[in-house]
């Protein structure tokens, strides 16, 4: 499910995207099926989810965001280190990303928790330190996301993970740089 992920995410034609990530939640619906315990089957099908709603936008999408938070809750309920901590942070970035009430279940809350504990699950990950930039450069916290995209920088590239660590460092660099704007 990963490497699929990564494609659709990562190297198809962002006017495709949507129609790719709506055939691998398909997929994810057969895996989960037959595996319906499998915390990394859950976390890889929550990303799927979640990748999906980011691509589809609108409210449309907040079914899928929904999707993805059960999956990535029954994940942790599973084992929380699972995918070093992936579903911690996909969670957290989905609290962050997602409106908040009346519209949906955005929490800045729960995101910086969920972030916090993904960066616990995996200090030193390219994801958990880029995700957690993130959200504290949306929450105005520029310098500590600096620190948070330096160690995305200096972490070590993952097997069989090319396209994302590639795709990912572009990401670091390009929040670095408008952080760095004044």
């Amino acid at each position: 499910m990963r490497a699929q992920w990564e494609q659709v995410n990562f190297v198809v034609a962002e006017a495709e995207r949507e129609h790719q990530f709506r055939a691998l939640i398909e997929t994810c619906d057969s895996l989960l099926a037959t595996r319906p315990n499998d915390a990394q089957a859950l976390t890889w099908c929550g990303i799927v989810q979640s990748s999906y709603a980011g691509a589809a936008g609108g409210l449309g999408a907040l079914k899928h965001a929904k999707a993805a938070r059960k999956h990535f809750q029954r994940a942790i309920d599973i084992d929380r280190g699972a995918v070093n901590g992936a579903a911690l942070t996909s969670l957290g970035t989905l609290y962050a990303k997602v409106p908040g009430w009346p519209v949906g279940f955005g929490n800045d809350k729960k995101a910086r928790q969920y972030l916090e504990e993904g960066l616990q699950a995996n200090p030193e990950g390219m994801d958990s330190n880029f995700f957690m930039a993130e959200f504290l450069a949306d929450q105005g916290e520029t310098e500590e996301a600096k620190r948070h995209l330096q160690r995305a920088l200096q972490a070590p590239g993952r097997p069989g993970r090319a396209i994302s660590d590639t795709a990912r460092r572009k990401e670091v660099e390009a929040l670095l740089a408008e952080l760095a704007a004044p």
